[in-house]
């Protein structure tokens, strides 16, 4: 019997939205980016020579203690593999990380793209980050962070920013150990430049989540932020992988085109 347990049933669960051949597209395992932390490159499907954008998949819980609970890694959960695989497979780079410290991880991926992007085809310059449910909070607050380079977000049925007297993104990190890194943060904070897509599970079962993204929504709207906001009215949390409909897969389809639109895909 090995060390590491079984793996959970959730990190089995691949999005419901497939390509042809898109899990056959090529990966460059195991990349060394800081340390001992480690990065995949999951490369487009490309009918001409060049650079490619990329899209960073942000990870929001450290991998220490991660295993014990679910059997695998952030980056090893199929949910995680195949999104990496169907962005890939749509033209876009796509990368995955190991991670011990995500609110500085996230960053540190981009700066290894800044310096070393080219030697794996992917231009820096037209780089989006993508995160869904508590990974939410870190891509958020690499968003703050105004780096060169990042052009466009996704953001799925995620958690957001608190508000004063409101600690419902706080109470949901305490309690899945997600990295609250919008902590002291607000929408103010944010790019005026960076187009997002948001997307709302109208059915979503966890406490203050919508709560939360609602007001972000609006406070966005209000600061005029380049904003794409999608209602699934009947869709519970984590649609990719629980909600097997048309509408779904049309969804995802939007999400990826939202990315080529931006990056240039």
């Amino acid at each position: 019997m090995g060390d590491k347990p079984a793996r959970h049933p959730i990190t089995l669960k691949r999005i419901i939205r497939s390509l042809e051949g898109m899990e056959r597209v090529e990966v460059t395992r195991n990349v060394p980016y800081h340390d001992e932390l480690n990065l995949d490159v999951y490369h487009p499907r490309r009918s001409a020579e060049g650079s490619a954008p990329a899209v960073v998949i942000v990870a929001g819980y450290a991998d220490v203690g991660v295993p014990m609970t679910l059997g695998c890694n952030f980056r090893e959960m199929e949910f995680v593999v195949s999104l990496a695989q169907l962005i890939a497979a749509s033209g876009i780079a796509a990368m995955t990380y190991s991670t011990s410290a995500p609110a500085l991880d996230a960053g540190r991926v981009v700066d290894f793209v800044a310096r070393r992007g080219a030697e794996f085809g992917i231009d820096p310059g037209r780089l989006g980050i993508w995160a869904a449910s508590g990974n939410v909070p870190v891509a958020l607050a690499l968003l703050t962070e105004r780096r060169p380079g990042v052009r466009a977000a996704v953001l799925s049925n995620g958690y957001t920013f608190d508000a004063a007297g409101i600690t419902a993104v706080a109470a949901a990190a305490a309690a899945y150990r997600f990295v609250n890194a919008t902590a002291g943060k607000s929408v103010g904070d944010l790019p005026t430049d960076v187009p997002m897509f948001v997307v709302r599970c109208g059915r979503d079962e966890n406490a203050g989540l919508n709560d939360a993204l609602d007001r972000f929504v609006g406070d966005a709207v209000r600061e005029n932020l380049p904003i794409t906001f999608v209602n699934h009215a009947t869709a519970p949390h984590g649609f990719e992988i629980n909600v097997d409909t048309a509408l779904s897969h049309h969804l995802l389809d939007s999400m990826v085109s939202f990315m080529r639109l931006h990056l240039g895909g």
